[in-house]
């Protein structure tokens, strides 16, 4: 322990070497979040100028409730990437989860209350079970893990739906999907909620501290005293939870249960996680970024959909747009991480580097 402490010797000079890498990375990243703040606001002015019906509250209502998915996802993800890793299936849980949150309400008559509290919880414990513990205890790599419960969840979802999309009829998720409490939708309040409680989480709790140490340096901190199996399937379960949140959303904006849902909220996440400055590596970013990269995408998408513009091509954007912001995530690390097969060859996926767990954790 001491001698990892210790600044003398060709280790010292690595470490320095190192923090002054991540002091650059972390300033880059800010740059980053910067421009996609600034891209915001001129897409929102741009699309505010030439579709009349973009500026009207209908609009904005349902540009932020429409948002509210990929929110939760987003934030969700936010957590899991800043240990250095990344989860695949969160698509595939949202799907689950609400499917789930259908049978409870229409099959076993549970009230909708209790129903969307079982339904988060359900989220969590399939998230920290199945891909929490397969990775932070077994430790198995990340990408092949969440790969693997992709297709279960997905296989899941199929099984129990009997792929048919079953209707849910309750007042409770109506208004929660569609009435406004002090003239804000009842959605948009709790996407504000979700992210305060994550914004709090991340900087002012020790297991905040303990998830950027995570991203820094697995094993740097598990010498410092971190139970790196404990966080990592602590961030999964909350991707989880709120994958559930995202799924209980999912059903009171449609009315019903289906299995086709989700299919592309984790891309359309990463970009949204990405473009706020988290990046890939672990240990730099977080929520604040996240939300703005959410508003970013979530405003251009109904920019587009205002002007007309036909789906494919949000979709080719928006494929675009993640090709974009991973490549700029690579190049501002100068390389240092291999996001590929190098890192699925490490203990559980994720990065190792020779600093301490006490080293200042980067922040937005």
């Amino acid at each position: 322990m001491s001698e990892i402490r210790s600044g003398d010797g060709a280790g010292g000079r690595r470490r320095a070497v190192w923090s002054g890498t991540a002091r650059a990375s972390s300033a880059a990243l800010r740059q980053r979040f910067l421009a996609v703040l600034v891209l915001l606001i001129a897409v929102f002015i741009f699309f505010s100028l030439t579709q009349q019906r973009f500026l009207t509250s209908g609009n904005i209502d349902a540009l932020l409730t429409g948002g509210s998915i990929l929110w939760m996802v987003a934030i969700g993800l936010t957590f899991v990437m800043l240990t250095g890793g990344f989860d695949l299936s969160l698509g595939s849980l949202l799907a689950l989860a609400g499917i789930a949150m259908g049978t409870f309400v229409t099959q076993w008559g549970i009230p909708v209350g209790l129903a969307i509290v079982m339904t988060i919880a359900f989220g969590a414990l399939v998230g920290g079970l199945g891909n929490g513990f397969l990775i932070g205890k077994v430790q198995l790599p990340f990408l092949v893990v969440t790969l693997g419960t992709l297709t279960l969840y997905s296989g899941l979802v199929n099984l129990w739906s009997a792929e048919v999309t079953t209707e849910v009829n309750s007042s409770t998720l109506t208004a929660l999907a569609f009435n406004n409490a002090l003239g804000v939708p009842v959605s948009v309040w709790i996407m504000i909620a979700v992210w305060l409680i994550a914004l709090y989480v991340q900087r002012s709790t020790y297991f905040g501290r303990d998830v950027y140490a995570v991203g820094g340096s697995a094993d740097a901190a598990q010498l410092s005293g971190v139970r790196v199996f404990r966080t990592l399937i602590a961030v999964y379960a909350i991707a989880g939870a709120l994958a559930g949140v995202a799924g209980v959303l999912q059903v009171a904006r449609i009315g019903a249960a289906s299995p086709q849902v989700g299919g592309t909220v984790i891309f359309d996440a990463a970009a949204a996680v990405l473009l706020g400055g988290t990046s890939f590596a672990g240990g730099v970013g977080g929520v604040g970024g996240t939300a703005i990269g959410v508003l970013f995408l979530a405003t251009l998408q109904d920019g587009l959909s205002v002007s007309g513009v036909a789906d494919f091509w949000q979709q080719i954007i928006s494929g675009g747009i993640l090709i974009v912001v991973v490549t700029l995530d690579r190049l501002q690390r100068g390389g240092r991480v291999n996001v590929g097969f190098r890192r699925l060859a490490r203990r559980g996926g994720h990065t190792r580097r020779p600093s301490t767990a006490e080293a200042d954790t980067p922040r937005e």
